[in-house]
């Protein structure tokens, strides 16, 4: 079989034979694969002038609830991507990171519409007032990008890399072209195909290049968005591209790490941190066959605790049985190819000349249901640095399978030192019942780590473990690792648009973010806002209520309710030495009887409170004070139907502005309330 690329809303096959791709159990030939005769340039413009406006017309709620479509179809089709990932060597808890995992971005990311308007575009933060009447101020606005997204994934996770890239940028309103590793394409291909026969996503928004895609980078623009993962040596030369540099144009480079595990030194033999630990370090180095950018290189334990993490170690590895996937009790695949096989062992003896193998062997390991010599297996190799500052191999070598090095240290200076000693690196762990260890660690080692895992048996339970990169966090890490960060919920939806300073009066920046903001023109009307449907309200609209002069009563009646008796509000004897003049108002109070002002007591389209985003109570109210509220449509939100039965509805944000008989604001509030729509289909 020879796999097809997408491009300009087709497949087609590239021309010529191609790269043979073989099964990495049993040696057997896959596929094919070839990008001859495609034009990355015209892929590129397809991407921009169809999937690109496609995309910007959507809102972020509808983006969201598109990946979630998605999302569910995939998730119907696992079984299909399940049968054809065992070729790659994987074992069917490895494929599981890799399939469930991707389409779990998927739906991580629809879930994150609920932080974003609306609208095509974000409103970043919160105005800036530039002027002291308050006429002039100025915001952020985050517009898509108008180019395409280019990933160019790694082989180690043909499924994952792809969706948790693409959920990104589609979230974001940019098409993407995805370019994954050759050697594992054929499993990217298979859920590529199911993704564009659901015609889910609209037309351009995903294209795929099976094979190479070199001089891609030719073609690029300021506003098209370079991803890589893979080794840091052809990361640093596609960064450093000319066209990526003349143009300026964003590249989030994720590399290999040497990362590390530490061992606290409270965790002795017996405690449940060393059971966690040594069951960690192990699930590490065999998920994937080691073939993991997350994946544990370096074990640090405290010196006396060496030979017991050592023995430990040996004697969990060796329950290890390699071989086909497919066999009961097979708990490690084979390495993608027979070159990785090949460029493991070479590290493994580069590492050999200043460290000892103190468990497994490259060449006497056995295989179960499978032939070792056709299919691309690998025995675990466990080191014993015993002088990790004067030999540091382990510091600068990555052998990109399941190894790695048990390094002492004698006390958390070092510890610290040596994780550094990686010059950058994804993720750390680190594990300890003493949180004092915990946070000295942390704050010693974080500048060189993109993430740091603190496992005890508090988390343990839930904890989703060293190697787990998860979409609401973000992934990646300084120096080694590329400098670059993905995910990261909102942050990196963020990275595929453009931030812009708008400035003007608030009226004008209201229209323009489609949120109230304070200062900008407001508007009546005869109707009480909560007599109106979600589709009637109008950003900016105001409903001014009648007022109310707040007495001592209100504020004794209000602390026998509440039984908030602070002295500020009940004894007018303990004032000396405070800023208040007298017995003053409850906030709460002046926030409850504010929601007595506005609201209107009959049954209509409002369906109930939603919450409180924001308070502030900015002047004290004493007794005679008269207060009242202008309260203003500030942001409406649609939501979906969760079912036929559901009621279709919005979130509506109302500005409260609680002001005095001077006029001056005393307490100001943004609240929520779910609307009933008029449209219930």
């Amino acid at each position: 079989m020879q796999l097809e690329n997408y491009a300009l809303g087709r497949w087609t096959k590239g021309d010529g034979e191609g790269q043979a791709l073989y099964n990495s159990i049993n040696g057997d030939l896959v596929a094919t694969a070839t990008s001859k005769g495609l034009d990355f340039a015209e892929m590129m413009d397809y991407a921009r002038k169809v999937g690109g406006p496609a995309l910007r017309k959507l809102t972020f709620q509808e983006r969201g609830l598109m990946l979630k479509k998605l999302a569910f179809h995939l998730l119907e089709k696992k079984e299909t991507f399940y049968k054809v990932s065992w070729a790659t060597g994987a074992t069917k808890a490895d494929s599981w990171v890799d399939i469930e995992g991707g389409i779990g971005n998927l739906f991580a990311n629809a879930s994150l519409r609920r932080q974003f308007p609306d609208l095509p575009y974000y409103i970043d933060g919160e105005s800036v007032k530039l002027s002291k009447e308050g006429t002039f101020i100025g915001h952020h606005i985050c517009t898509p990008k108008r180019g395409v997204a280019i990933h160019i994934n790694a082989f180690n996770f043909p499924v994952w890399g792809m969706l948790e890239k693409i959920a990104v940028n589609l979230l974001a309103g940019v098409p993407a072209i995805v370019k994954p590793a050759t050697a594992t394409s054929f499993l990217t291909e298979v859920v590529v195909k199911e993704i564009i026969a659901s015609q889910i996503l609209p037309e351009g928004s995903l294209q795929l290049i099976c094979g190479s895609a070199n001089g891609i980078l030719e073609s690029v623009t300021s506003e098209d968005v370079v991803t890589f993962t893979g080794s840091a040596s052809t990361g640093k030369m596609l960064k450093s591209h000319p066209r990526i540099l003349e143009e300026s144009v964003p590249f989030n480079l994720e590399a290999d790490s040497l990362n590390a595990m530490v061992l606290g030194e409270d965790a002795k033999q017996g405690t449940a941190e060393f059971d966690l630990f040594i069951k960690e370090a192990v699930r590490e180095m065999t998920t994937k066959a080691g073939q993991k950018c997350t994946a544990v290189r370096r074990i640090l334990v405290p010196v006396n605790l060496v030979e017991d993490v050592q023995i430990a170690l040996g004697q969990r590895l060796s329950t290890v049985i390699i071989g086909d996937p497919n066999v009961e009790g097979v708990r490690m695949g084979a390495l993608a190819n027979k070159d990785q096989v090949k460029e493991v062992s070479e590290k493994v003896q580069e590492l050999s000349k200043t460290q000892e193998i103190v468990f497994g062997n490259l060449n006497d390991f056995d295989v179960k249901g499978a032939d070792k010599n056709k299919g691309a297996f690998i025995s675990p190799i466990l080191f014993l640095n015993s002088d990790p500052f004067k030999y540091t191999d382990c510091h600068n070598i990555e052998a990109f399978g399941p190894v790695s090095t048990i390094i002492p240290y004698h006390n958390i200076d070092e510890a610290i030192e040596l994780a550094r000693m990686g010059k950058g690196s994804l993720c750390c762990s680190v594990v300890t019942a003493d949180d004092d260890f915990a946070r000295e660690f942390v704050i010693g080692a974080a500048s060189m780590h993109g993430r740091i895992l603190i496992l005890n048996s508090d988390c343990a339970k839930e904890s989703t473990g060293h190697g787990s990169p998860l979409p609401m966090l973000v992934h990646g890490g300084p120096g080694r690792a590329g400098g670059g960060e993905e995910m990261g919920g909102k942050r990196g939806v963020l990275h595929y648009m453009q931030r812009t300073a708008i400035q003007g009066s608030p009226t004008t920046l209201t229209n323009i973010t489609q949120q109230y903001q304070y200062g900008g023109k407001q508007f009546e009307d005869n109707i009480h806002p909560f007599r109106k449907h979600f589709e009637e309200l109008k950003v900016s609209e105001t409903y001014i209520t009648a007022k109310h002069t707040v007495t001592e009563a209100d504020i004794t009646n209000f602390a026998n309710v509440s039984g908030d008796n602070f002295y500020a509000h009940m004894d007018a004897t303990s004032l000396e030495g405070t800023i208040f003049e007298g017995r003053v108002a409850h906030g709460y109070f002046i926030l409850s009887k504010a929601a007595g002002l506005f609201v209107d007591p009959r049954k209509g389209p409002v369906l109930l409170n939603y919450g409180l985003d924001e308070c502030r109570f900015v002047k004290p109210v004493y007794p005679g004070m008269t207060i009242g509220v202008k309260f203003t449509c500030k942001e409406k939100i649609s939501q979906e139907k969760r079912d036929e039965d559901d009621i279709a509805k919005g979130i509506v944000r109302w500005l409260v502005d609680v002001y005095d008989e001077t006029g001056e604001t005393v307490a100001i509030a943004t609240i929520l309330t779910m609307v009933k729509k008029l449209n219930q289909e």
